[in-house]
């Protein structure tokens, strides 16, 4: 049981209760999130992904290593910085980001790195949206998400639309060339227009071959779409745990590494091996996972443990 992320690990400066403009450092990245999740769900874990050869670099190599996630790219680079994101928090614990990427460490993943990867060893390969904004990343991970196919890999993308990295027009753009690749696409309810609005979600899978879709409907729990092998779609809506959410940062993330672990530790290795019983386990997997996670602060020191997860559950 393994899964591969791919694209950007970052620091996130979340605020500190009670202290105005106060920030602290911790880490974080959409990919980054979800293979620390899959490591604390004890399901092999492997990032890969350009960090830069400074403080904050070291940082997140040494927390990669405290998870025991296997890391496949561990060069650091003197070309960039490492990516930093300063995130707001709401009243609800609903977050922004600014980010300091201009480039960033993570944009410069390269396709020499992705060759040095047997993507034969992964069972899922998992990258997001954001590793499309700039080059040479965009194209490594297009070329890492290729590779993942031709082996027969499960791949997994998230939109994950930031807008103040880049536009809806141009990332809709770069995910159009992934859509075809994709096997399993996490979007938010925020993101729908990316995929023709919610009614159109099952010509939508159609079109791309796309086994499973989920929304993620944040408080309201969560929308699961299933392409069967004979044809059609249908779908089920999995709760929210109710808890009181302190922060939201890396809490889909959190979701989508327990949806994915509870898929491998059910036996899936391909997509003809997914049932809607088994998508409905993982969605209450995950959204436990993802309720565990916005009770605490910060994206990965907020990611919970298989314990945790299946302590809450029983």
């Amino acid at each position: 049981m393994k899964i591969l992320c791919i694209g950007e690990m970052l620091i996130d400066f979340t605020p500190v209760k009670g202290m105005l403009n106060s920030y602290t450092a911790n880490p974080g990245g959409a990919p980054a999130n979800v293979a620390v999740s899959a490591a604390r769900n004890e399901i092999k874990a492997g990032f890969l992904g350009k960090l830069g050869n400074d403080d904050f670099g070291k940082l997140l190599i040494n927390t990669l290593k405290k998870d025991n996630v296997e890391i496949l790219a561990p060069e650091l680079t003197d070309e960039a910085t490492t990516t930093l994101a300063f995130v707001t928090l709401d009243e609800s614990g609903d977050r922004s980001f600014t980010f300091a990427r201009k480039p960033g460490a993570d944009m410069l993943l390269s396709e020499s790195d992705v060759a040095k990867v047997d993507f034969s060893e992964w069972d899922i390969v998992h990258a997001g949206s954001v590793s499309q904004s700039g080059l040479p990343e965009r194209d490594a991970v297009l070329t890492a998400l290729k590779k993942a196919k031709d082996c027969g890999k499960i791949v997994s993308f998230d939109i994950n639309y930031r807008d103040k990295i880049w536009s809806f027009d141009e990332c809709k753009k770069e995910s159009e060339k992934i859509f075809p690749l994709t096997d399993l696409l996490k979007i938010s309810d925020e993101e729908l227009d990316f995929v023709g609005g919610e009614a159109n979600i099952p010509s939508f899978m159609r079109e791309n071959d796309i086994k499973v879709v989920v929304v993620t409907l944040g408080g309201d729990g969560a929308e699961i779409y299933f392409g069967r092998q004979g044809g059609g779609t249908e779908s089920v809506r999995i709760p929210a745990m109710k808890v009181k959410a302190t922060d939201t940062t890396g809490a889909g993330d959190a979701y989508w590494g327990g949806f994915l672990s509870s898929l491998l530790r059910q036996g899936v290795k391909k997509t003809s091996d997914i049932t809607m019983a088994i998508l409905e386990t993982a969605g209450k997997y995950g959204a436990v996972s993802g309720g565990l996670c916005v009770e605490k602060p910060g994206g990965i020191p907020a990611l919970p443990t298989l314990n945790e997860i299946e302590r809450t559950l029983s």
